[in-house]
């Protein structure tokens, strides 16, 4: 069954919203958490917003990597941190900003992962794996050059919505009903999933108790 995308343009507005929130996730991680100056803070928002999508496309072939072939990609990364920079007293302000931007950034992502790996010809689990790939690798990279355990190792619900959203993307490929609606409606559900792991706590199930 041949897979039928998103209109191009609709799917490259969506990777480059989902630089753009991950930008700004990165450069306040970059402010807040390793108090980074202006350098420090773009650096760590491309890292963030670019290394998801760069692992991707190693990983399925795509040379040079689209980050790498559109100036808009770092243009926008750029951008981000630098907006997160200027209005970082501002956006202390709001609730939890980073994680609600890591979370929409992880959802975006891992749907756009799911579906371009599925363009170059990969299978279904292939391409689940690499839609949560592109979610969580930018993160994944921020965290470890700020030091500090990955978000993707301590929180059962970080890589599970992403795998969601990525499942969901393929059995909307599949079906052949994927567009637009489909897209934003399997990432909706990797944010909802993740938001709601935040919101009270949730984990995957632990290591069984040692009997006393």
């Amino acid at each position: 069954m041949e897979h039928q995308p998103i209109a191009e343009p609709t799917l490259f507005v969506l990777d480059l919203v989902g630089t753009f929130v991950f930008a700004l996730d990165g450069a306040l991680v970059a402010l807040r958490v390793a108090r980074l100056d202006i350098v420090g803070a773009i650096t760590l928002a491309m890292v963030t917003a670019i290394g998801g999508g760069v692992i991707r496309d190693v990983l399925i072939g795509a040379v040079p990597p689209a980050t790498f072939s559109d100036w808009r990609y770092l243009t926008v990364a750029t951008a981000g941190g630098l907006i997160a920079f200027l209005l970082g007293n501002r956006l202390e302000r709001l609730s939890s900003p980073i994680t609600v931007l890591d979370a929409a950034g992880l959802s975006l992502f891992a749907v756009i992962g799911a579906s371009k790996a599925l363009d170059f010809g990969l299978g279904a689990g292939q391409a689940v794996l690499l839609g949560a790939i592109t979610g969580v690798g930018g993160g994944t990279l921020r965290d470890v050059l700020v030091r500090r355990v990955p978000a993707v190792l301590q929180s059962g619900l970080y890589a599970i919505p992403a795998i969601i959203g990525a499942a969901l993307t393929v059995v909307a490929i599949r079906a052949e009903v994927f567009g637009l609606v489909a897209a934003v409606a399997a990432a909706a559900v990797c944010f909802v999933i993740r938001m709601v792991g935040v919101r009270y706590g949730l984990n995957a199930p632990g290591p069984p108790r040692r009997a006393q």
